[in-house]
């Protein structure tokens, strides 16, 4: 959603105010009104408890990151036939009231019941790529963890260049255990996809190259 330019206080410019109220008050928002305006919009927009949650546009250094695993995860899913891939757009409901779009996800063969067309009701794997951005930070290391474990997602990867590691949590009863914390020159490994590598000075090495 654009955002609103700054009052012009001399006057050159009217906005029609009334338009905000055409919309729920923060809180108050259903899923059914979520679907209405995320459907219409490029905006990358999430609901937590009837409130929305705007996300950072991605930059070139994200979608290169996103691309490399991308990449990485659907040859190996599609090579074994184990089921569908798919990135930030497609739209995942965590818990009640809760919709996300994950930056990247894994849905097992014996799951795909749960694929829907507007939002997917589960999945077995999440991938989040951290921005630099503290509140984004907040959202994927502190909220997605407990709800992603919540939710039953299996395994969850948080993806941090400005650290330069790649972590990987396994679902252990109702919460995450790490799995593995991964630095340039280590291979992050799937407990749940077993054979799935991430060499971590490649995945980060494209990034590097915009970085500087």
């Amino acid at each position: 959603m654009a955002s609103i330019p700054p009052v012009n206080f001399d006057g050159d410019l009217e906005y029609a105010w009334e338009l905000a109220m055409l919309y729920p008050a923060q809180g108050q928002w259903t899923e059914s009104q979520y679907f209405s305006l995320t459907n219409s919009t490029n905006t990358r927009i999430e609901m937590v408890d009837g409130r929305l949650e705007f996300l950072a546009m991605p930059t070139d250094i994200h979608e290169e990151l996103l691309q490399h695993l991308y990449h990485l995860l659907i040859s190996f899913v599609t090579a074994q036939k184990l089921g569908k891939v798919r990135f930030a757009g497609t739209r995942v409901r965590t818990l009640e009231g809760k919709i996300r779009e994950p930056d990247l996800m894994f849905l097992s063969n014996e799951k795909m019941h749960l694929r829907q067309n507007q939002a997917w009701d589960g999945i077995d794997l999440a991938v989040e790529i951290v921005s630099d951005d503290p509140r984004d930070r907040e959202r994927d290391y502190v909220e997605k963890l407990a709800e992603y474990a919540a939710a039953g997602i299996a395994e969850y990867w948080i993806v941090d260049y400005q650290q330069r590691v790649v972590i990987v949590y396994i679902l252990e009863g109702s919460t995450y255990t790490e799995n593995g914390r991964f630095n340039d020159g280590g291979h992050a490994s799937s407990f749940l996809l077993d054979g799935f590598t991430v060499d971590v000075s490649q995945l980060f090495a494209g990034a590097d190259e915009l970085a500087q």
